[in-house]
């Protein structure tokens, strides 16, 4: 079986607008897209199998979309470099999301302060014993000099003179 189709659509001359003949038979297979649904937060994607084969590869057998890939990316940069236990992270954050943050979102927000506020404190507790251990150490705030002597000093020359 064949088909006509215009040159210019295979890199000939676009101004000799010549017929082209194809022949069905001899063209490439075309990659069948099936949807992919990620491991991590269970959005679907429109993926060849050879790109979700590339995927897994990548990701310990695993397959995760694009947005999760980046994640895993920015968490691998911030753990040293340890691919498996940066995606082992994103998932159980993704996990616990979706067991806890989409059926409760309220409840959900309300936790994550929390996590904030406990950061905050113990972070605080942390910065406050050491700054009282460096107070005691050092006696506080040290002078080299003062000019409230000399002015002392100068006001009790007055109060005699009268």
């Amino acid at each position: 079986m064949q088909f006509f189709v215009l040159a210019a659509n295979f890199g000939l001359q676009p101004s000799s607008k010549q017929l082209a003949y194809i022949d069905l038979e001899n063209l490439p297979p075309i990659s069948e897209i099936e949807d992919a649904k990620c491991e991590c937060c269970g959005m679907s994607e429109e993926c060849t199998p050879e790109y979700v084969g590339q995927v897994r590869d990548k990701f310990f057998g695993k397959w995760i979309c694009g947005l999760c890939a980046e994640a895993v990316k920015e968490e691998t940069d911030k753990n040293g470099g340890n691919r498996e236990e940066a995606l082992n992270s994103h998932m159980h954050a993704c996990v616990r999301f979706n067991k806890f943050g989409r059926a409760y979102p309220i409840l959900y927000q309300a936790e994550a302060m929390k996590e904030i506020l406990k950061k905050r404190q113990v972070r605080c507790k942390s910065m406050g014993a050491r700054d009282n251990t460096d107070a005691t150490k050092k006696g506080g705030i040290v002078r080299s000099s003062s000019c409230i002597p000399a002015i002392t000093r100068d006001m009790d020359d007055l109060s005699m003179e009268n």
